[in-house]
């Protein structure tokens, strides 16, 4: 058995009982068979007992490939350092807080935590804490009892009863709302929890993973997070960087979209080439990992056989660089005006443009930028004419 853990073993005996059965299934046996063994019996359990054995090993294979498929790709220092906390922190029972703005992958991080820790062969349990309304959210996480609310037509089991034993992820843990955090500090401090409109307690066994887009520290002084909750979960603090940070991993980044993509759809893998490669990596990213991705996915629908520089310039907001220019040529462009005013107004007319470009056309944003009003931004675009290029 410490050789081929999951090998499925039948037990034969001529000195059957229940308890004997009972005791060696509970011990790891695929099933217990008394003496004389019916042939037929025999047969069908064995015949069992070896789909079993093959749907286990076509789990394992899946289970790697998928996790092949969710690996970490980088390696800017904010990358390796986060892979190397990974390998320290996972075998330990530590809680962990991942904290980064949308899209940047705090998931895979928590995943991967799992992974590596000794609870892997238990479940990581997912909750979304901004997708769930406050008045279900206890129940999600602790379960309830039948009857226990109008629509509680039968009894519920909570994630951290499903996660029993593995790790549950507590995806934007910053909207929960101040009543469940009490309940969570609990189950925390006491390993145990209680359903919804029961009175049992139920010892849970779970290690708590937590991530957040929001500054915990400013909504704790706001009141909308409890600071005893936040010291219990940020043992060890983990932050994910915007892919802006992190423009050094675009090109390995894009390689495993266009092969992953490609893949999904039954197509050849599409090349790159250099000066699109070079249009990615001057974008500026507002839905990090999550916009590159669909980004890749949209040249590889539109593109030809290979994604140019025209197609990412045709079928994306980015725009081609501007030629660079020296100090010389700058100011020999300053003899074009007579006045003042025009060479004022010409300034702030390519400065708009080029922030409303930058900011996909983000009024709001651009004005924030800019540290303006929004009106004031519109009476701007509209005096100067500037209209959004197709």
């Amino acid at each position: 058995m410490e050789i081929r853990p999951d090998l499925p073993i039948i037990m034969i005996s001529g000195h059957g009982s229940l308890d004997n059965a009972v005791e060696c299934v509970k011990k790891g046996a695929y099933d217990y068979i008394s003496k004389p063994p019916d042939l037929n019996r025999l047969l069908i359990t064995i015949k069992n007992a070896l789909d079993k054995s093959t749907l286990v090993a076509e789990t394992k294979t899946l289970k790697t490939k998928i996790l092949k498929s969710k690996e970490i790709v980088g390696e800017s220092k904010s990358i390796v350092k986060i892979k190397e906390t990974i390998e320290r922190v996972a075998p330990t029972e530590a809680r962990v807080m991942i904290t980064g703005e949308n899209g940047t992958g705090k998931e895979l991080v928590a995943r991967w935590i799992h992974e590596m820790s000794s609870r892997a062969k238990y479940p990581l349990v997912e909750v979304n804490c901004a997708a769930i309304p406050s008045e279900l959210i206890e129940s999600e996480l602790f379960g309830h009892e039948k009857g226990s609310f109008t629509s509680a037509i039968k009894q519920r089991i909570g994630k951290f009863e499903q996660a029993h034993g593995g790790t549950i992820f507590l995806d934007e843990i910053g909207d929960m709302d101040l009543t469940a955090q009490a309940k969570v500090l609990r189950a925390l401090q006491e390993h145990k929890i209680t359903r919804v409109g029961g009175e049992k307690e139920i010892k849970v066994d779970v290690r708590v993973i937590a991530a957040t887009n929001k500054n915990l520290l400013k909504e704790i002084e706001m009141g909308k997070f409890r600071m005893d909750l936040y010291h219990r979960l940020s043992v060890i603090l983990i932050h994910v960087p915007t892919l802006n940070d992190r423009k050094d991993d675009i090109p390995k980044l894009t390689e495993k979209f266009c092969a992953e993509i490609c893949h999904e759809y039954g197509m050849q893998t599409k090349a790159i080439s250099p000066k699109a490669l070079e249009l990615l990596q001057a974008y500026d990213y507002s839905g990090n990992i999550r916009e590159l991705r669909n980004i890749i996915e949209r040249l590889i629908i539109l593109s030809g056989t290979k994604i140019e520089e025209d197609d990412v310039l045709t079928h994306t907001y980015m725009r081609k660089p501007a030629a660079s220019v020296d100090e010389n040529t700058a100011i020999e462009g300053f003899d074009r005006f007579n006045k003042f005013n025009e060479f004022k107004e010409y300034i702030e007319h390519k400065f708009l443009r080029h922030k409303l470009d930058k900011n996909n056309w983000n009024m709001t944003k651009t004005a924030d930028e800019m540290e303006i009003q929004r009106s004031m931004l519109y009476n701007k675009v509209e005096k100067y004419n500037i209209k959004k290029e197709e």
